[in-house]
């Protein structure tokens, strides 16, 4: 079948995964990779047998269709920007933008030429949270009712190389991880309606404890404590604490899904597999859930697969920048009712994304 071809600017850590499974899936092809450090991309480049370009002569090769924006969270945004104006689709790495401003410039400007935006996370995709859509959407757990999330942790200063933009804005738990239980609530659940929450800098300064930066002080914009409170359209509601400030660790779980017949374990948001568990009114003991869908391992890139499957066929794509941005201005909507002391009502909307069908092979994005 045809193949979309596909362009990589930014080729730090993550770019490596993305090139690997560029051949993994039947609907694109990673072709050339770019990044502002010539000599990274040329490593890179190498190392996987695409070509290796300047950001300028990616964006300029008519053979690519499809541009995946790597770059740090600053430039998601203006990289995006570029692509489209080159007439490139373009999926980005979380979050879409670095403000709500900018996240809708890059949703306006697609559709005034007539092309697709994605973004991740597409771990949503992968078997474990696509089994727990399955079980909720066969009544499992009867009605969902309510849902707890949680990311607890004590912040990448210990082990990051470059840890400052974790702790500026835009950065934090909140933008950091907040998307993967986000996405995956919104996949399970379907799109917000408001949200609220309490946001605080525990402490204006953290030391970097790295090998390489050992002792280096590291000054604090942005909230590393938040607690929100989501309340979906469909009606049930859910909280979600993120913190960097967790010292001490965490039993919490990842993600609990409440319905009007039973609970659900929903497996870690940040990976694609399980376990998946649960336990119905009137049982005793929790049951393990065999996995319904593949793409158990790293498939990260599932979702610019399945938005190159979208340019082919002309179908609606799962990882969308509707789904993206309304991440998005729930994130800053969290951070503003902490601030007005108020709720805040959604500016944005997104469908919420078809499941795959279970039995896909694992290239697969739809059934034949």
């Amino acid at each position: 079948m045809d193949k979309v071809k596909v362009g990589i600017i930014g080729t730090g850590n993550i770019s490596g995964i993305y090139l690997q499974n560029g051949k993994r899936f039947e609907s694109m092809e990673v072709v050339a990779c770019a990044d502002l450090d010539a000599d990274r991309a040329r490593a890179k480049a190498e190392e996987y047998g695409v070509r290796g370009y300047t950001v300028e002569e990616l964006l300029a090769d008519p053979e690519i269709q499809l541009v995946i924006n790597l770059t740090i969270p600053q430039a998601h945004a203006p990289v995006a920007l570029q692509a489209l104006e080159a007439g490139k689709h373009v999926y980005t790495e979380k979050p879409l933008a670095a403000t709500r401003e900018e996240g809708k410039r890059v949703l306006e400007t697609a559709r005034s030429k007539g092309l697709l935006v994605g973004g991740a996370p597409d771990t949503f995709l992968g078997g474990g949270i696509q089994t727990c859509i399955k079980l909720i959407q066969d009544g499992a757990i009867g009605t969902p009712i309510g849902a707890t999330a949680f990311m607890m942790g004590s912040g990448p200063e210990a082990w990051h190389p470059n840890p400052d933009f974790f702790y500026q804005s835009g950065g934090g738990p909140l933008f950091d991880m907040g998307p993967y239980y986000l996405t995956a609530l919104i996949a399970m659940l379907g799109p917000l309606k408001r949200v609220t929450g309490s946001a605080q800098i525990s402490f204006p300064e953290r030391t970097a404890t790295s090998e390489q930066l050992n002792g280096r002080k590291i000054k604090v914009e942005t909230p590393t404590h938040i607690a929100g409170v989501l309340d979906f359209a469909s009606g049930p509601m859910a909280t979600l604490l993120t913190s960097f400030d967790i010292n001490g660790g965490s039993v919490l779980p990842r993600i609990e899904l409440y319905g009007s017949h039973g609970t659900l374990l929903v497996p870690d948001p940040n990976t694609f597999g399980g376990p998946v568990r649960i336990r119905r009114a009137g049982e005793e003991e929790w049951s393990d859930v065999p996995l319904t869908h593949g793409k158990t391992e790293n498939a990260r890139g599932i979702g610019a697969a399945d938005m190159a499957q979208a340019i082919l066929s002309g179908r609606d794509h799962r990882a969308s920048g509707d789904l993206a941005n309304h991440v998005l201005d729930a994130m800053f909507g969290i951070l503003e009712a902490s601030e007005r002391s108020a709720h805040y009502a959604m500016q944005s909307g997104c469908r919420q994304p078809a499941p795959f069908p279970a039995g896909l092979a694992d290239g697969e994005l739809d059934k034949s």
